[in-house]
């Protein structure tokens, strides 16, 4: 993200909110059971572009990566032990490059959704041919006003679905105005967005990330396997799956996640990407202080067989667990202790600024 180093009023927030709405109240992950696929360390990135690794996606064999927003906003491809293949600059000059999604069409989307001050009138995609480096410029708005957000997912139909970031309450799901698809955005727009859901993870008990006691609810990445029947959307230190048997991605954000891999010790964790198998990639920036890495740096993750898993359990009984539900006591707890542990950290952080 270009930053959590920049956040607004937090205080009058917090106060505002500091209890969650029953119609909005974080989901009890309790509820959604924790996978236990196999899963391995597939290489660690060297390239100083990416200690701030934001994006990754695979097409045709091929894995991609983009840096958050910087001085090098060239979309990477790596190898299979992470090595720099080539560097494809950005098509046009982009604000705050947030995640990397593959569309249908083999071409690679640049979500340039970052929005951490609320103040972006338009938010946009950023088309690009992995072979030619071309691409254009789609610009997009919302509804209801600027939003930050860090998640991009692009259905197998080419429909893009963008889930904002909120530290408070519901994350928004929008996509393109009547539904439209990627190959059907006009270039620069802007196209009118609209919201079609809403969605609340967390918080859960996997460690890492950034901010003690929110790092759990904070949607950071999404993607959508190959053939679109199953979505991830992930936080700094989990990965909510959820099944799309009709590869309707909107609707299985609404009816909730089914499965949850725990990614812990990550400490910025916003990458996530399905490979052409099945398997499941995740990648965190590094812990930079003052331009320097410091410890070792993250490895991108390999969950092996996931889509697999969606195959075989398509005719199971189990029913999955909504993404926002009327909350019972125990929720509306847990929900008002991670608003407050995450508006001391806010704060604290702030002063520190």
């Amino acid at each position: 993200m270009r930053s959590l180093r920049a956040v607004g009023a937090v205080g009058a927030v917090a106060l505002a909110v500091a209890v969650p709405s029953a119609q909005h109240a974080a989901a009890d992950t309790a509820e959604v059971p924790v996978a236990d696929f196999p899963s391995e360390a597939l290489c660690t990135p060297d390239d100083p572009a990416l200690d701030e690794l934001s994006g990754l996606a695979q097409v045709g064999g091929r894995l991609f990566a983009t840096p958050d927003a910087g001085v090098d906003e060239s979309v990477v491809e790596l190898d299979a032990k992470c090595g720099v293949v080539q560097r494809l600059p950005v098509p046009v000059d982009p604000y705050d490059i947030e995640d990397l999604a593959a569309g249908p069409d083999g071409r690679l989307w640049l979500a340039d959704i970052g929005d951490n001050t609320s103040a972006r009138q338009t938010v946009a995609l950023i088309s690009l041919d992995p072979d030619s480096g071309a691409g254009d410029l789609y610009r997009l708005s919302y509804p209801d006003g600027p939003r930050d957000a860090e998640a991009v997912l692009v259905s197998a139909s080419g429909e893009p679905l963008i889930i904002t970031k909120s530290l408070f309450g519901a994350s928004g799901i929008y996509r393109p105005a009547r539904g439209r698809t990627v190959e059907q955005l006009e270039t620069p727009g802007p196209v009118p967005l609209e919201k079609v859901g809403s969605l609340s993870l967390g918080p859960t008990d996997t460690p890492g990330g950034p901010l003690p006691g929110a790092s759990s609810t904070l949607i950071t990445g999404g993607a959508v396997s190959v053939d679109g029947t199953v979505a991830a959307v992930r936080t700094y230190t989990d990965v909510f799956l959820f099944h799309a048997p009709d590869a309707d991605i909107a609707s299985a954000l609404g009816r909730g996640p089914v499965l949850r891999v725990p990614v812990p010790d990550e400490p910025q964790g916003e990458a996530v990407a399905f490979t052409e198998s099945g398997d499941l990639l995740t990648g965190s920036e590094a812990t930079v202080q003052g331009g320097t890495v410091t410890g070792e740096r993250p490895p991108i993750r390999m969950w092996k067989e996931v889509t697999d898993h969606f195959a075989a359990e398509s005719g199971a009984d189990a029913e999955p667990t909504p993404g926002s539900f009327e909350a019972g006591p125990v929720a509306l707890a847990v929900g008002t202790v991670v608003v407050a542990a995450a508006a001391v950290a806010l704060w604290w952080r702030i002063r520190r600024t």
